[in-house]
């Protein structure tokens, strides 16, 4: 089964994700095919994603990701700053972490340190907390996204409260991915 673990969006978030979006499309020239915008109610902060794994290591991860949010304070959130991946013509557009980031980079490296305890590799590229807008398939609507992208620098999209940890499944469809909660995992009250 397909796995990763996440930080939940909350609504006031994925409403403000959704008039974002429709800002973005409004200002870009592209076509529909070249850009695959995620729907909002799709949309999570991804902490670790482990892909394929047997069914019987659920429980592990689910372990993992309990203990890993009882040694962690919730905390708030900064939602803002429109970046992208990929250089000069974008591949990934997505909204960063601002406000809150050290308390988020903890929670992750705490998981990918048990997790790699555990036996799952360790992710090679340095932990980016981001919400994914949209995913480019072409490279000329890139450039123009990545342009437009460079326009929404020091946009603040909002404020949320990052109080617990699920654990996912990702079942890919021709409609779209579905996604299933396997475990929700409370961080401690401050």
């Amino acid at each position: 089964m397909r796995v990763f673990i996440a930080i939940d969006i909350d609504e006031e978030i994925r409403a403000a994700l959704s008039d974002l979006q429709q800002q973005l499309m409004s200002k870009v020239d592209v076509k529909r095919s070249d850009v695959k915008w995620v729907k909002p109610e799709n949309v999570h902060l991804t902490l670790k994603f482990l892909g394929e794994i047997r069914d019987e290591q659920v429980v592990d991860v689910c372990n993992i990701a309990r203990d890993a949010a009882g040694r962690h304070n919730s905390f708030e959130l900064a939602i803002e700053s429109v970046g992208h991946f990929g250089g000069r013509s974008a591949r990934i557009l997505w909204v960063g972490a601002g406000k809150g980031r050290e308390n988020l980079l903890q929670l992750q490296k705490d998981l990918e340190q048990q997790l790699a305890s555990a036996g799952w590799p360790p992710e090679k590229r340095a932990y980016s907390g981001h919400l994914t807008l949209c995913r480019i398939r072409n490279p000329r609507a890139g450039v123009k996204l990545a342009q437009i992208a460079e326009q929404y620098r020091d946009f603040k999209l909002g404020i949320m409260p990052a109080d617990s940890v699920s654990v996912y499944q990702s079942q890919l469809t021709p409609t779209g991915p579905v996604y299933t909660v396997l475990g929700n995992y409370k961080l401690c009250e401050t």
